[in-house]
Parts: structure tokens; sequence; C-alpha cells
């Protein structure tokens, strides 16, 4: 139990590299994050708007028969 298995050294390393090796520094990480939370929002909002002019189309509507047209054609199915 108190010994860490192969695993959680690779993945120690690993985080290990990317804090001090690699790409170099953590605020070049995190400005990539924002950039890239930056255009998800962006394309959100792109999202949004194409949304909106399609609003502006007529919203087909389907015809209701009466309710006694649907009690009569019932009526004229179950005969035959």
């Amino acid at each position: 139990m108190g010994s860490l298995s192969i695993w959680h050294w690779l993945v120690v390393g690993a985080v290990l590299l990317l804090v001090f090796g690699g790409r170099g520094k953590i605020s070049d990480m995190m400005g990539d994050v924002a950039k890239g939370i930056k255009a998800f929002k962006k394309g959100m909002a792109d999202d949004d708007t194409a949304d909106t002019g399609k609003s502006d189309a007529p919203i087909k509507t389907i015809d209701h028969q009466a309710p006694a047209d649907i009690k009569q054609r019932a009526e004229s199915e179950s005969k035959v």
C-alpha cells in the first residue's frame, strides 16, 4: 500500500514533463486554453445568430379536421 505502481510514476512523470519541459511555461499552456475557450464561445455565438435567421421563415401548419369529420370517417371505415 505504501509504494506506488509504475502507472502512478508514469502519470507523475508526464505531469512534470508538461510543467517543466516540453513547451516550457504554464502561462503558454493556459493562454492556449483561453484561446480555445474564446473560439468555442465565438462558435456558439455564430450558431445562435444562424438559428435566428431561420426563424423568419413562415411556420407551416397542419390543417386539422373537425371532430365530426373524423367520427364520420371512422364509422364509414368500420362498416367495410
